[in-house]
């Protein structure tokens, strides 16, 4: 679909662009994957392959040279800056792609501190190299931060709430449930018998499961809105006063995220002939709007559920825990592109194409090159997300020697 990201990052505490089209390389010449992979067939029947497990499964192999990335240092500069940013999360942070080693970012980012703006591409030729992960086909989607009715003390007119943190969800602890990717047990809760199990699903939520415990932090005017705020993971809430509280994402309730606009897809929903709709942001929201019933049954599918924090400071912050970037940042699977690594796009929209940086996780941003870009706040960056659904290739800079070092490791496992 055309608006599958599921902004669900690690909470606090955990390790919680621009310029012309990147020139001369290009896509393999093969029919680009389908945005959403349909699951293969369970048990015996399919014959399809397990998909790699990270980077080194999927496959690497040395990228053009940087030349071809057509990088000066005025594209260049807006991901140097945020590079730098990343670098305090980056130097003692373990890498779950296996790509990467704090000492390879500790010496970069020491250099970082010091290399002038001026010279911004210069930065990137003297300490990366380009690698291709797997066959190198991206996909690309957007994100950004929604603005929504909202205010602080319910009113009329503002009856959806947003919630914090229940006290009783809690990851689980060692050995009780299994570790994720991300390295951190899942969230959950501990009944009366001190057994893990998962916590209250959306429909239970909103029905009201967590009503009079004190745990809204502002309600909200229209319960869609607050749905796609929950995907995209952060926001603002914006009153008739002009007041304004930002949330962001602080835990969620530990139930997989359910991509509704593949749902959409499966009943010929999406699609350009009559009484289909278009499969971005804004044409799953139309059908929701006109069908109300069935527009509340197709949410309730993604029983996954949001929970927020008040955000004061500058921007949404991503998985590295540092600000993310309008047209520099990207959202990635980390097990096969290193959270602070550099990207270089060539994409079929040359407003996605460039250098951007790996600052952040997605619930449906998963496997190789599956990748989702931040366009900040606003009309504008709602339509450009809400619209984003671009094919073309990747090419990630890591730091010099990771990808001999990545390939030994490959054939000795």
């Amino acid at each position: 679909m055309g608006y599958p990201n599921a902004r669900q990052m690690p909470p606090p505490g955990a390790a919680q662009r621009g310029g012309p089209p990147v020139a001369s390389y290009a896509a393999p010449a093969q029919s680009a994957p389908a945005p959403v992979a349909s699951p293969a067939p369970a048990g015996p029947t399919s014959l399809l392959p397990p998909p790699p497990a990270n980077a080194i499964q999927a496959g690497l192999r040395a990228g053009p040279e940087f030349s071809a990335l057509g990088l000066t240092d005025a594209t260049a500069r807006p991901a140097l800056v945020s590079f730098r940013e990343s670098c305090p999360a980056l130097v003692n942070r373990r890498d779950p792609s296996g790509l990467v080693q704090p000492e390879d970012w500790q010496r970069i980012c020491a250099s970082a501190t010091q290399w002038p703006a001026d010279n911004a591409a210069g930065f990137f030729y003297a300490h990366f190299e380009t690698v291709v992960v797997g066959d190198g086909r991206a996909f690309v989607t957007g994100y950004y931060e929604p603005e929504i009715a909202g205010v602080r003390q319910r009113q009329p007119g503002y009856d959806t709430p947003v919630y914090a943190v229940p006290p009783d969800l809690v990851h689980a602890r060692p050995g009780d449930a299994p570790v994720r990717p991300n390295g951190m047990t899942p969230f959950g809760r501990y009944d009366q018998n001190g057994q893990f199990t998962g916590y209250f699903d959306r429909a239970q939520i909103e029905s009201g499961i967590l009503a009079g415990r004190g745990l809204e932090i502002g309600w909200v005017a229209d319960p869609v809105e607050l749905f796609f705020l929950q995907v995209q993971g952060s926001g603002r809430l914006r009153g008739p006063d002009g007041s304004v509280i930002r949330i962001g994402y602080a835990a969620d309730n530990g139930l997989s995220y359910v991509n509704i606009g593949a749902a959409m897809r499966e009943r010929g929903l999406i699609g350009t002939g009559p009484g289909q709709y278009p499969g971005s942001m804004q044409g799953i929201m139309q059908y929701i709007r006109e069908h109300p019933e069935q527009g509340q049954a197709l949410m309730l599918q993604n029983r996954s559920y949001v929970f927020f924090r008040e955000l004061t400071g500058d921007g949404p912050i991503g998985a590295l825990g540092v600000p993310v970037r309008a047209n520099v940042s990207i959202a990635v699977d980390p097990l096969f592109i290193p959270l602070g690594a550099p990207v270089a796009l060539q994409m079929d929209r040359s407003a996605v194409s460039g250098l951007w940086v790996a600052q952040d996780t997605g619930g449906a941003i998963k496997g190789a090159n599956r990748i989702d870009s931040f366009w900040g706040a606003g009309q504008e960056a709602r339509t450009i997300a809400g619209g984003m659904a671009s094919r073309g290739a990747a090419v990630v800079l890591l730091p010099r020697g990771a990808l001999a070092r990545a390939m030994a490791r490959g054939a000795a496992q």
